[in-house]
């Protein structure tokens, strides 16, 4: 398990496939009434000032392409020409220079605002400050969606925000105290992929 850029703000666990899981940690600078698209009939939901922590994934159909670079890149980015988030051209830099992403990697253009995400993301007083990338083919958005609920530094803003794809998961949550939320995020995952390491030993 390689943990690869720790002086930048992106964390990656796992060293080979372009496949995987992410946490997005974000600032909001402003206090918003924000609507998530179409999630409680387009009713605005209040968010204060402060840190949210969004999880996802990008498994893609293709494991030789580029499902989590495009992802995270595309969250980066906005919509109608508005400047992206300042952190994407490090994302663009790292992805190649880590076989996450080939050379031909591009920011999308003309992007279409479609999950629950993409509304606050696309917010000019959002920034992704923080991201931690967890390389693997395997489905583990719930796990680790499960964990980040079950953590002291967060709360649940609305339930099932930010989870579209799943039944009972909330993606999109806050944060009240960043430091310490992102040290236990980033201790359980290599916790956890240890443990995963020993057990696939144990069967070979």
């Amino acid at each position: 398990m390689n943990l690869i850029c720790s002086t930048m703000p992106i964390t990656c666990f796992g060293d080979s496939s372009r496949q995987g899981t992410y946490a997005l940690f974000i600032l909001l600078s402003k206090k918003l009434n924000l609507s998530f698209g179409r999630f409680l009939g387009g009713r605005k939901i209040p968010l204060d000032q402060g840190f949210y922590l969004y999880v996802g994934s990008a498994l893609g159909n293709d494991p030789a392409s580029m499902p989590l670079a495009r992802r995270l890149v595309r969250h980066a980015s906005r919509s109608s020409g508005k400047p992206p988030h300042k952190i994407r051209s490090q994302m663009i830099r790292l992805f190649r220079n880590n076989n996450l992403a080939t050379s031909n990697l591009q920011p999308p253009t003309g992007k279409k605002l479609h999950w629950h995400i993409d509304y606050l993301l696309d917010s000019r007083y959002s920034q992704i400050i923080n991201v931690s990338i967890i390389r693997s083919p395997l489905r583990l958005e719930s796990t680790v969606s499960d964990f980040v609920e079950s953590l002291d530094e967060t709360f649940i803003i609305a339930p099932k925000l930010g989870a579209r794809d799943t039944i009972r998961d909330t993606h999109l949550l806050g944060v009240r105290n960043l430091e310490s939320c992102i040290c236990a995020f980033e201790q359980k995952v290599t916790s956890y992929l240890q443990e995963m390491e020993e057990h696939s030993s144990v069967i070979e």
